[in-house]
C-alpha cells in the first residue's frame, strides 16, 4: 500500500510541476510584449527555484531526494542564466521567447524523470507552490 501511495504522490507531484511550466508557457505565448514574456519566465523560474530550496532544506527530505532536487535546481538555474544571458550563456532573443518557453517545458519534463522524489518531497512541492501562487 505504501508503494502505491508513493507512486500516486510522485505522479501527482510531477504532473503539478509539468502543469506549472505548461501554464507558464501558455502565459508567455498569450502575451505580445517581449518584456512581459521575459518577466513571466523569470518569475516562474524563480518561484520554482525558491520552492525547491524550501523543500530541499526540509528535515523530512531524504539525502537522495536532496541530491535529486539539487540536480533539478541546477537545470532551472541554467534556464535562468540562458534567459538573462549570464554565466556564459547568450541571452535569449525577444523573438525566441515563445520557443524558449516550450523548450523549458520539454527540458524540465525530461529533467524531472531523473529526479526520484519521495511522497513527502512531492507533496511539499505541491503545497509550497500552492502557497506561493
Amino acid at each position: 500500500m505504501t508503494f502505491v501511495l508513493a507512486q500516486i504522490g510522485n505522479a501527482g507531484g510531477k504532473d503539478d510541476i509539468q502543469k506549472y511550466f505548461n501554464d507558464t508557457a501558455c502565459k508567455v505565448k498569450a502575451t505580445t510584449d517581449p518584456v512581459q514574456k521575459r518577466a513571466i519566465l523569470e518569475k516562474s523560474l524563480q518561484t520554482m527555484s525558491k520552492t525547491l530550496d524550501k523543500v530541499q532544506n526540509s528535515p523530512l527530505i531524504s539525502e537522495e531526494d536532496r541530491a535529486g532536487i539539487g540536480c533539478f535546481k541546477s537545470a532551472l538555474q541554467d534556464k535562468q542564466d540562458e534567459l538573462t544571458g549570464v554565466n556564459g550563456y547568450e541571452r535569449v532573443a525577444d523573438a525566441q521567447l515563445n520557443a524558449f518557453s516550450t523548450y523549458i517545458v520539454q527540458d524540465m519534463e525530461q529533467a524531472e524523470e531523473t529526479v526520484t522524489s519521495s511522497l513527502v518531497a512531492a507533496l511539499f512541492v505541491i503545497i509550497i507552490l500552492i502557497l506561493v501562487l
